[in-house]
């Protein structure tokens, strides 16, 4: 018999210990070499582990548990062979072997809003299912997945599944270290900055012209769709070079100015708000920008995402509106000093030449830290992504009018 220990990988220099956050093979189930095995949530990611061999897998830890990296979590017994089965078909097996215990248990003590594993609430969540529907059979009163794919096979009250109202439960989740690392950089940036905020507001006429004009033949061409947050990446990329303040940073007593522009896009993953960022965006395209928003979006989505990813960026970038945000005040990404909020769009009446019409409006803010960004600076920048934006051939031309390039002037 040859046993493989299986460890957990570092995710990065100052990470110690990460959260099992589930499980996706079951304890004596066949896997392949390379094939993923577990999520494990660190305060920066969530990250995978891969089978390092084929064979019988042993899990040594449960989900939930805190490990430390480096600490033996599984082992795989390299000399039985065979194929991993269906995850329909496990499914089933794991059905069955909860279902003894959850027939004979009674309401008043199984019943109860039992604390679910990470996976058992992603299913939950997923499903609509309240915890006091769930008879709870693992350790010290805790939902397993298990429980939950019982419930679901054999059906349940839905008449109050919305768990609001009607009682006096509470639930209680415990906080995934990216969320408890998120806290303390919220919380860092309001105490050590020197936080202010200025808007604008930004007409998306020529740009939804532009997109109905060329999205089906930019699509055909490139292969990715022509969406708003090129053209924001790309304006900002250029007024960050007329105002490189904006994209400068604080270390120590020195200011570090950045001579290109690494912008981080952020996006929502199933674990929380991420914040990957597009290398050298100034160099690139739509086409390129676009791509690349697109790949890193699919990261964040599969839980893919590293360190590498995430780290680096000098200006950030945040879309509320996808969420129906008409304006907020966003909070800086430190160590950048400024970051640009993008919101819904609405159809308002506004003056144009002394008439009033009917466009399609964007308020835009930026926070910016007022120790390193000015007032004029600020306001400047903000007015400068708003002209480009509203005449989208600006930004082929380093922000300045195209006719004023042609005369010379």
């Amino acid at each position: 018999m040859a046993i493989v220990e299986m460890k957990v990988p570092s995710p990065g220099e100052s990470i110690t210990e990460v959260v099992i956050a589930r499980w996706l093979k079951k304890d004596g189930e066949y896997v392949e070499k390379d094939e993923e095995v577990a999520e494990v949530d660190s305060d920066k990611a969530t990250l995978t582990i891969n089978a390092e061999e084929s064979g019988a897998i042993k899990l040594l830890a449960a989900e939930g548990d805190t490990v430390k990296v480096g600490q033996v979590v599984c082992s795989v017994d390299t000399s039985v062979k065979g194929e991993s089965k269906p995850k329909v078909e496990a499914k089933k097996e794991l059905v069955k072997e909860t279902a003894t215990p959850v027939v004979v248990a009674t309401k008043s003590d199984s019943y109860a809003s039992g604390t679910p594993s990470p996976a058992a609430k992603k299913l939950m969540d997923e499903n609509n299912v309240p915890a006091n529907k769930v008879a709870a059979t693992g350790k010290d009163g805790r939902i397993t997945k298990g429980d939950v794919l019982f419930t679901l096979a054999n059906g349940f009250d839905s008449s109050s599944t919305s768990g609001w109202g009607g009682s006096r439960d509470t639930d209680r989740a415990k906080m995934t270290p990216l969320r408890k690392k998120l806290a303390q950089r919220l919380v860092s940036v309001k105490n050590e900055t020197a936080m202010l905020t200025t808007f604008n507001e930004v007409d998306m006429s020529a740009i939804y012209a532009m997109r109905a004009k060329y999205k089906e033949k930019f699509k055909d061409v490139h292969g990715t769709n022509l969406g708003f947050m090129s053209f924001f990446t790309k304006a900002v990329t250029e007024a960050l070079n007329l105002f490189p303040a904006v994209n400068a940073m604080i270390d120590g007593e020195e200011i570090v100015y950045h001579k290109y522009a690494d912008i981080g896009i952020a996006v929502s993953a199933p674990k929380g708000l991420v914040v990957p960022v597009v290398r050298n965006a100034e160099q690139l395209s739509l086409a390129g920008i676009e791509t690349a928003i697109k790949n890193l979006a699919l990261k964040a989505r599969d839980n893919k995402i590293t360190l590498e990813d995430m780290s680096g960026g000098t200006f950030t970038i945040t879309n509320g509106g996808v969420f129906g945000s008409m304006m907020s005040t966003p909070i800086i990404n430190p160590p950048q000093s400024a970051i640009l909020g993008m919101h819904n769009v609405v159809d308002r009446p506004v003056a144009v030449n002394g008439q009033v019409v009917i466009r399609p409006m964007m308020y835009v803010a930026l926070s910016y830290d007022h120790r390193i960004i000015d007032g004029r600076e600020s306001v400047g920048f903000l007015v400068k992504v708003k002209e480009m934006l509203e005449n989208p051939t600006k930004m082929l031309f380093g922000g300045k009018d195209p006719n004023e390039i042609v005369l010379g002037l």
